[in-house]
């Protein structure tokens, strides 16, 4: 499911100009089954199937420290040492957790280093919950198959925020969520279309007129269709 995503438009370019190290894990790869099981029905009885432990676990521990183990059931270190040394922020797609807003995202792309885990089926067993994530994510109200589209959602959003990867240094100041406002309207040629002409203070020159004029722009618009995010705009 990733590849069309991570292999495309400005997250494949930031990928090559060696802004951003993307890589995508299959759970199965860490399973303590000889089936390669990641789930198992769950305790208590209840319709679905429920994402097991242990290759969460597994794949998290291998990643964040390099720790692995050499065969079923052998010692490694203890998780107090792992988690002394861990750097990676470690995330899940979930529903229940904290909804994506481009303050959420500028906030964690300065982290250097995250692990995403999708989510899938009815849900993760809680001990992967209460003591490997640190944060949950949702991009909204609603329910998914999986995690995947979730945690591209979140790719996309936290790559562009990465120094260098817009052409246009200026381009993550005058989008939509900046102070909180929508994006004020945008035009292109031709001046006049159908009969549809371009405001004409933007043909104007005035460079000054035309920042205040999108300013007031982008808070009229934020009025009219998101009226709630205007209570912590920087009007």
């Amino acid at each position: 499911m990733f590849a069309p995503i991570l292999n495309e438009s400005i997250i494949k370019r930031a990928q090559n100009k060696g802004k951003v190290k993307i890589r995508v894990y299959d759970l199965r790869d860490y399973s303590c089954d000889k089936h390669r099981k990641v789930d198992d029905r769950p305790f208590g009885g209840g319709a679905g199937m429920v994402m097991r432990p242990e290759p969460i676990f597994e794949a998290v521990e291998s990643l964040a420290y390099g720790v692995r183990r050499t065969a079923y059931g052998a010692k490694r270190k203890t998780q107090n040492a792992k988690r002394n040394t861990r750097v990676a922020k470690v995330i899940l797609l979930t529903p229940q957790g904290k909804t994506l807003t481009q303050g959420l995202a500028k906030n964690l792309a300065k982290h250097k280093h995250l692990i995403l885990i999708c989510g899938h089926y009815e849900g993760i067993d809680e001990r992967v919950r209460e003591y490997l994530i640190d944060e949950e994510i949702s991009i909204g109200d609603y329910v998914l198959t999986g995690g995947e589209l979730p945690a591209m959602v979140l790719v996309d959003a936290l790559v562009r925020l990465l120094p260098g990867v817009l052409g246009d240094k200026d381009s993550l100041n005058f989008e939509s969520f900046e102070d909180n406002l929508l994006e004020y309207p945008q035009y292109t040629r031709p001046a006049r279309f159908r009969d549809m002409d371009v405001p004409k203070i933007l043909l104007c020159g005035d460079h000054k007129k035309i920042e205040t004029w999108r300013r007031k722009e982008a808070v009229r618009r934020t009025k009219i269709k998101r009226p709630d995010l205007l209570n912590e705009a920087t009007t």
